[in-house]
Parts: C-alpha cells; sequence; structure tokens
C-alpha cells in the first residue's frame, strides 16, 4: 500500500519557519540570512515561505506576534489557577521554558529582533502594537492579584505598567551583559519585593 502524505497545516508550517529561522538568525546574524537559507533549514520551498510571508522583514514581526501571543497565553492560564500574588510569581518562576516558542527560549534573540524591527519606520508602529499587549498583559495580572489597589486610576495603572514592562525589559538586558550579577529571577523578585511594598502601603 502506498503511504499517504500529511501536510503539514498552514500554522504548523509558520512555526517550523520561526524555528527555522530563529536557529539560522542565531548562527549567521538577522542581517546575513536569506529566505533561501531560512527555507533550507525548515525544509521548504520558497513558495511556502512566501505563501506565508511576503518577505524576512514580515517573519520576524509575525515571530515576535508569536511570541507575545504565546506569552500571554501561558501567563492568563497562570492567572486563572493562582490569583495570589505570590503563588503566582512562584508558578512563573517554575515554567518550563524548554516549551517556549524560540524567542522566550533566547532573549537574546528576542532583543535582537525588536532592535532589528525598530530601526525600520513602516514596521515601528507594528512594534508599538505589540509592546501594547504586553502592557494590556500586565494590566490583566495587577488586576487578577491586586498588585495595587482596587480603586487606582487608569492613569496610575498605566504608569506601572510601563515602569514593570521596563522593570523586565532592563533585567533581561543586564542578564545578558552581565548573568552573574543578574540571577534568572530578578525581575520575578523585584515585583515580589514590589507587591510587599504595595501591601504595606495599604495596611499603614
Amino acid at each position: 500500500m502506498s503511504r499517504i502524505r500529511v501536510r503539514p497545516t498552514r500554522e504548523q508550517t509558520r512555526q517550523r519557519l520561526f524555528e527555522a529561522a530563529a536557529e539560522v538568525f542565531e548562527k549567521r546574524g538577522i542581517g546575513a540570512t536569506s529566505v533561501e537559507s531560512i527555507c533550507s533549514a525548515a525544509g521548504f520551498s520558497r513558495g511556502a515561505f512566501y505563501s506565508n510571508f511576503a518577505s524576512k522583514d514580515e517573519l520576524i514581526t509575525a515571530m515576535l506576534a508569536d511570541h507575545i501571543e504565546q506569552t500571554v497565553a501561558r501567563h492568563l492560564q497562570l492567572l486563572a489557577q493562582y490569583r495570589d500574588p505570590a503563588a503566582f510569581i512562584t508558578a512563573l518562576a517554575a515554567m518550563d521554558h524548554s516549551e517556549q516558542d524560540p524567542l522566550g527560549r533566547s532573549p537574546l534573540l528576542h532583543i535582537e529582533l525588536i532592535l532589528h524591527t525598530a530601526r525600520d519606520p513602516e514596521r515601528r508602529t507594528e512594534l508599538a502594537q505589540l509592546m501594547q499587549a504586553r502592557r494590556a498583559l500586565i494590566a490583566e495580572i495587577i488586576r487578577a492579584t491586586s498588585l495595587t489597589a482596587s480603586d487606582a486610576t487608569p492613569e496610575h495603572l498605566e504608569r506601572l505598567c510601563g515602569l514593570l514592562l521596563a522593570i523586565e525589559d532592563g533585567f533581561r538586558l543586564h542578564r545578558l551583559i552581565d548573568p552573574a550579577s543578574t540571577p534568572p529571577d530578578s525581575f520575578l523578585r523585584a515585583v515580589s519585593e514590589l507587591q510587599e511594598a504595595f501591601s504595606r502601603d495599604r495596611t499603614q
């Protein structure tokens, strides 16, 4: 009997291209990576690539968007289980990073793709939208875990989200430069300490 060849779905094709692109980007650098090399690493034809993405830059934007989508999904799943701030932070720290998308596993590549996209004025708006999605996730975490007062104004919440986002990005960059002085849980510890400070303020 002849074997029936099962073609990958569109989503499976995109994920294989994401994985292949991440692999080649890390080996050769973004600028030196061609569409052909990504296709070769993924085991696809150029037709498979261009049926999903118009260019390498569009692929990069899609990788960043996919990373945000998966990150949001994982965090919301944890929030549904852990409403206590300490329990949520503990569960977040115990998350298996090996199961994450390529950018979740490689913070350096994530930052490189962000900087690459930020240099293109036409794609900067898309990058800003992804940042807003990250802020929205942080806002949901703050509300769900009562990190701030229930009567906090939208302006206060927006500033707090911006603060936490900047802290997260800062720790990520510091860890890449000097991992010895920046433990992997630096951001989570900072959030825990902020939560304790907010709790003390509300009880005084």
